[in-house]
């Protein structure tokens, strides 16, 4: 869809400062994260990375949330997609947090670990374990892929949740902060690990991580402690989709209506801040958005308006903010709350001065969905300022190939 020229926002509300943790930002235009998979086959960052990001933060004081990152290696791994779990890793973000840094905005890495919708074949080609809360699958061809592979799924053991807890996901946070991080993101969103602990629909356990609604919240709410300890709350986000129908969640056919369950999850979060330990943000998906598809107005289920009504911090949220362009109201009135965010991800991809365009009202170039996951440069760095036509031929940018920027 091209977004003609659009009521210009520089005068409004998205345009204000507003401070989240300990850092000010000059606008409410966030990039939330969107997988773009150009990391190398080991999962470091690359220099396509690099430049994206640098190119993305040219509007000083903007917030980015970097595209979902592994914890670990047994996270999951997709190939090239990054990873934030070694030091050749670590030095790569450090000169991408430089480069966003340099451009006087900031940034947050995101930590995925995929749980029970993990590739089996990947983890089979590396021995590892495909685990969830549960030993349930997220479809009959999810199953029969693992069993073709010989990695059905193994509920994680309490010995393994505290494992991760205390040790993985420690380990990446040490190295988001000596990366540069402003701040980690938990993605406990679309049916992944830390979520699919959070629904009795993908959690069966009968143990104190299972059961009831502080049981299956149990698990999210002792890492959020314990990353609270080893980085500080002010650093300290994390991402949810109350109404995913994701990766075989359908959130209103699950036993526990999801405005029970996240204001259970949220009054516990706003108890932290109460006594002094705030999250930096939290992440909403609305439900117009599906993962990369957007959902039809007569198919969305629910909304988000209880989140407001339970957490008192910053939301960022998230979910197709251009349907009503070119007035944009509907941005206008999300962020007349003086502690709210409007996050952006599609047409971030496609306009790297985002930013400036909504600022200004500038016209929006259409993305183009099939270049998402792509391997080479075509539509990642091909994206040109407003006004500027830099020539990009295809057959030239398919040979750009990532390259090691860690060294």
């Amino acid at each position: 869809m091209t977004v003609p020229k659009t009521t210009p926002l520089k005068n409004t509300d998205a345009f204000k400062p507003v401070k989240v943790g300990t850092n000010t930002l000059s606008n409410r235009i966030t990039y939330v994260p969107t997988t773009r998979l150009r990391a190398l086959d080991d999962h470091t960052p690359s220099d396509l990375e690099l430049k994206y990001y640098a190119d993305r933060a040219q509007y000083p004081g903007t917030l980015l949330i970097a595209e979902a990152t592994f914890v670990s290696e047994r996270a999951g791994v997709y190939e090239r997609a990054p990873g934030i779990w070694n030091e050749k890793q670590t030095k790569a973000w450090k000169k991408i947090t430089d480069a966003v840094h340099d451009k006087g905005s900031f940034i947050s890495s995101q930590f995925w670990f995929l749980g029970r919708v993990a590739k089996p074949e990947l983890l089979k080609e590396r021995g590892l374990d495909l685990v969830g809360p549960s030993a349930n699958y997220a479809s009959e061809e999810a199953k029969e892929a693992a069993e073709k592979a010989g990695v059905p799924i193994k509920p994680l053991t309490k010995e393994d949740i505290h494992y991760l807890t205390n040790v993985e996901y420690v380990n990446a946070a040490k190295n988001a902060i000596a990366a540069g991080f402003d701040y980690i993101e938990l993605h406990s969103a679309h049916g992944y690990l830390l979520d699919s602990f959070l629904h009795a629909a993908t959690n069966k356990r009968t143990d104190e991580y299972g059961g009831s609604i502080e049981n299956r919240s149990r698990f999210l709410l002792e890492l959020i402690d314990k990353l609270i300890e080893t980085v500080g709350a002010d650093k300290l986000a994390v991402r949810f989709s109350p109404w995913a129908k994701f990766s075989g969640l359908k959130a209103e056919e699950d036993e526990v209506h999801p405005i029970t369950e996240y204001s259970y999850l949220l009054h516990e979060l706003q108890k932290r801040a109460n006594a002094g330990n705030e999250l930096a943000y939290i992440s909403i998906v609305e439900p117009r958005v599906q993962g990369t598809n957007n959902v039809d107005e007569t198919q969305q289920i629910g909304d988000n308006s209880f989140v407001r009504q339970v957490w008192k911090g910053v939301i960022v949220k998230a979910g197709n903010y251009t349907y009503d362009a070119p007035e944009f109201k509907s941005i206008q009135e999300e962020v007349r709350d003086s502690k709210t965010l409007v996050g952006f991800s599609r047409y971030f991809i496609s306009n790297p001065d985002l930013v400036n365009r909504l600022a200004e009202g500038y016209e929006l170039t259409p993305y183009q969905r099939e270049t998402f996951y792509g391997k080479d440069n075509w539509g990642y760095n091909t994206w040109d300022n407003y006004g500027k036509d830099s020539g990009f031929k295809k057959e030239d940018e398919e040979k750009v190939l990532p390259k090691e920027i860690a060294k």
